[in-house]
């Protein structure tokens, strides 16, 4: 699985710039979500994986650095004046996938089908789209 520079530079080029706007919000935390879950495709099975799977072989030190990276997104969720419920509810998929990749084989096998960022994600994405309807993605393209 080689980098290529291309490949590279589509994913700076998911990053916005930084901005404390919902939608600028909004496009921060999916780019981030697509680097920790769904930044590469393994070839012969074309699944998706992410930084977090990769971390996740590392054991015990990469679980907890994958994990340390995931709360960024319940930081910004945090900033966006959530709940403390769905704030709670992140955290504990963030628990459940350290708890189980921290399990040797099994943990890499779970982290690869448990997708905790992805799951943040959705309940950060159906906050928005309550509280912030103007941030909504339509084919792709920002809705302002």
């Amino acid at each position: 699985m080689a980098l290529n520079s291309e490949h590279l530079d589509r994913i700076a080029d998911s990053f916005p710039e930084i901005g404390r706007d919902p939608a600028s919000v909004r496009q921060r935390i999916e780019a981030m979500e697509r680097v920790l879950e769904r930044g590469f495709t393994m070839p012969i099975v074309n699944r998706e994986f992410g930084l977090d799977f990769i971390l996740g072989l590392v054991p015990v030190i990469g679980d907890i650095i994958a994990a340390t990276m995931g709360t960024w997104l319940v930081w910004e969720a945090r900033n966006l004046g959530m709940s403390k419920w769905k704030i709670a509810r992140m955290f504990g998929n963030i628990g459940v996938d350290l708890a189980v990749g921290a399990v040797p084989f099994v943990g890499d096998a779970v982290d690869f089908v448990f997708r905790s960022n992805t799951r943040n994600l959705r309940i950060i994405r159906k906050h928005l789209d309550k509280h912030h309807p103007e941030t909504m993605v339509i084919e792709g393209e920002v809705r302002r």
